[in-house]
């Protein structure tokens, strides 16, 4: 590899939110907007991933330049800090999710299935729209980005088997095997269509809705409890369901499996409760905040969690039960957090500084905790467990 493509490749490396520079910096400005650090180290952190920013079809919320702008938008809050440089990401950022929204709605025209990467939370259009949602929650092409997540929840026009229409032809990242031949659906925060729902919720509740919204939240609700299973310890979600099982009706996998925010009982629940504040159905949030209740009591899933990070973690699956415990209709969450607090401080950290699976979620996670949840710059919108 010549000296050019090493110093590119480094270049897109550190426009990650999930492993680079840009995520990393999260932590330096969180300190800084507590007070409890400099803006110089801010600055330094910023730099290390402003340089040829990346803002092609690779590009979503987790890589380029929206995962650059975010770390941009964390550290300005309301200030005027970083204005020129936001200013000119938001004119790209906006060509991007045009450009994109372009190609999803010809892609349903012409009746395929979407990939995970036209939707989803990492890479997708739902990451760009929480990034439009802290930049300004009446933007035009938010609304644009709505239209198109409604849409996307309608099975494809002569479909015999009536999938929603985020079934994907692809198998899951995690998944390989002879039952994902016919593509599957993913119900996860990260990749699937939990992340949609909290973003449709999330923007309802800010006041930000589009003809249809609320009856896509209400769709993907009920093909939420659809799948719903419920074991000795509780209800919960399976990952993904395959072709047999949405014709037979039933999941062929056990569970449940680690509690996690990106696909396991706590983001599910999360993006469930946020649904249903939209929708002001209490029975639908007291079911929500149940599962949750009923995975923090079980020792066996508890067990499952077997790594620091945000992603899939203890930090995680801390930070959000405080977004859950915030809104919640019970206070019985606060029982539950002591034990959350040991098992993050109990879990071997990683030396890389990454935000999802490094060292900066958990750093960013206990900073939250101290403050019962909330964060000083916002940085879970990328999660959309919050800010609200």
């Amino acid at each position: 590899m010549t000296t050019a493509s090493t110093e590119g490749a480094a270049a897109v490396r550190a426009q990650s939110l999930a492993r680079g520079a840009a995520g990393a910096a999260l932590l330096a400005v969180e300190h800084a907007r507590r007070g409890s650090g400099s803006w110089q180290e801010v600055h330094a952190a910023l730099a290390a991933c402003t340089t040829d920013l990346v803002a092609d079809e690779s590009a979503g919320l987790y890589t380029g330049a929206p995962a650059v702008a975010f770390a941009l938008h964390t550290a300005a809050g309301d200030s005027d800090r970083y204005a020129r440089a936001l200013h000119q990401l938001d004119a790209r950022i906006i060509h991007l999710t045009t450009r994109r929204l372009e190609q999803a709605h010809a892609r349903i025209d012409c009746g395929q299935r979407p990939l995970p990467r036209e939707f989803d939370l990492f890479y997708g259009l739902t990451g760009l729209g929480a990034y439009l949602l802290g930049r300004n929650p009446n933007a035009p092409v938010l609304r644009e980005v709505l239209d198109y997540l409604v849409r996307l929840t309608r099975p494809l026009d002569r479909d015999t088997d009536r999938l929603p229409g985020w079934w994907t032809p692809a198998a899951p990242a995690a998944g390989t095997g002879p039952e994902f031949g016919d593509g599957h659906a993913n119900l996860g925060m990260a990749h699937g269509i939990a992340g949609v729902l909290a973003l449709l919720s999330l923007t309802a509740l800010r006041g930000t809705a589009v003809d249809g919204q609320l009856q896509a939240i209400r769709y993907i609700c009920a093909w939420l409890d659809q799948w719903r299973q419920t074991g000795s310890s509780g209800p919960w979600w399976p990952q993904w369901i395959t072709l047999t099982e949405h014709r037979t009706g039933s999941v062929a996998r056990p569970g449940p499996r680690r509690p996690s925010w990106c696909y396991g009982t706590p983001g599910l629940v999360r993006a469930q409760q946020l649904a249903a504040r939209a929708l002001g159905d209490t029975a639908r949030q007291n079911a929500a905040e149940g599962a949750l209740l009923s995975c923090l009591a079980d020792p066996a899933q508890l067990a499952r969690v077997q790594d620091a990070g945000i992603c899939h973690g203890a930090a995680g699956l801390l930070h959000t039960a405080h977004q859950v415990a915030r809104d919640a209709l019970t206070d019985a969450f606060a029982a539950h957090l002591p034990r959350l607090r040991t098992l993050l401080h109990d879990q071997v950290h990683p030396q890389e500084t990454g935000f999802l699976e490094g060292s900066t979620g958990p750093a960013l996670a206990v900073l939250a905790d101290r403050s019962c949840g909330r964060t000083a710059s916002g940085w879970d919108l990328c999660l959309l467990t919050g800010p609200q």
